[in-house]
């Protein structure tokens, strides 16, 4: 039973995977004392990683709604659209895909042939402005209800929310220290945002370092508080009581590791993926690889910005 579903009995919840997701050190050189929290087992499906958590709370909320249809979307080799298709599909939902053509590799192609098979609709853009273009066409001819890119609203924060709580446990049955720093990618927001709320509620002092890996949305500290804010909001709304307000120094989000656009690997991306493969972690080059090469460049740099332990989250999903 989740957490945070006990405290707050007014959010709708439906469980996806099996939770706490396990702890270990991480032995990949780094540099630094890392701890894994290994998302991507997380998912009672083939698919898992932190879309999945999202949509723990999102799928209630449509069926609430009483929504038939949801309509989000991303890039042509997009996690979370697939990880929404295929959930979404499982409680009667169906889902519409607006995609933006991105940098293509293996990765990708083989995403892309995924989507394609998953029963959602796909619309395909060459564009972010086509497909803003495009939107309302599509949302009158759908009816859905609408979900940002990664599933990044109140209701999908709060997957990160719950796992700021179940680490916070972890902590107390001695399962990990207490981490100094928690390292995630940022490709929309959710991941980072709930994890800075719910460390808050949880009263761990544990600072968020967010990767930012997409350059095709707002991911700074503005847009970040806006959501902190929703969410928080959204607890209080549903009954839970003290619910932090955060500012925008409560978030530290840093884009060095993007390269020349999302999407796009880079060569300490790349070369990151292929040291965690020979440790047996399956990892890709946009998300996870960049936000490892973080670890590794700011252990070089003397680690005085990245106080330990670091507790780094693999959010990859597909097993």
């Amino acid at each position: 039973m989740s957490g945070l579903a006990q405290r707050v009995p007014g959010l709708g919840y439906v469980a996806l995977g099996t939770s706490p997701t396990p702890v270990r050190p991480l032995h990949l050189d780094l540099g630094a004392d890392v701890w894994l929290k290994d998302e991507s087992v997380f998912g009672d499906g083939a698919w898992g990683g932190n879309k999945v958590r999202k949509l723990e709370w999102i799928i209630p909320e449509a069926q609430r709604r009483g929504a038939r249809t949801l309509f989000t979307v991303g890039g042509i080799g997009t996690h979370w659209g697939l990880a929404c298709a295929l959930y979404g599909r499982e409680h009667g939902l169906e889902t519409v895909l607006g995609l933006v053509d991105q940098p293509v590799d293996d990765h990708v192609r083989e995403q892309l042939a995924r989507l394609e098979a998953s029963g959602a609709r796909l619309y395909r853009f060459s564009s972010t402005r086509r497909l803003k273009l495009a939107a309302p066409w599509i949302l009158l001819r759908h009816r859905p209800w609408y979900l940002p890119a990664g599933g990044s609203n109140a209701f999908g924060t709060l997957g990160y929310v719950e796992v700021a709580l179940e680490i916070a446990g972890q902590v107390a049955a001695g399962e990990l220290p207490a981490p100094g720093t928690v390292v995630v990618p940022v490709g929309s927001g959710g991941t980072v945002t709930g994890l800075t709320v719910g460390f808050r509620i949880a009263g761990l002092d544990t600072r968020v370092l967010g990767v930012v890996v997409n350059d095709m949305l707002p991911l700074d500290a503005p847009a970040m508080t806006r959501l902190a804010r929703r969410t928080s909001a959204l607890l209080r709304d549903r009954g839970l009581t003290d619910v932090p307000e955060l500012e925008e120094g409560d978030f530290d989000l840093r884009d060095d590791w993007l390269g020349t656009t999302y999407g796009d690997p880079t060569p300490a991306s790349v070369a990151e993926v292929a040291r965690a493969r020979e440790q047996g972690l399956d990892l890709e080059p946009v998300y996870t690889g960049k936000s490892l090469a973080a670890i590794r460049d700011l252990a070089a740099s003397g680690g005085s910005s990245l106080p330990g332990p670091i507790l780094w989250l693999n959010t990859h999903g597909p097993r």
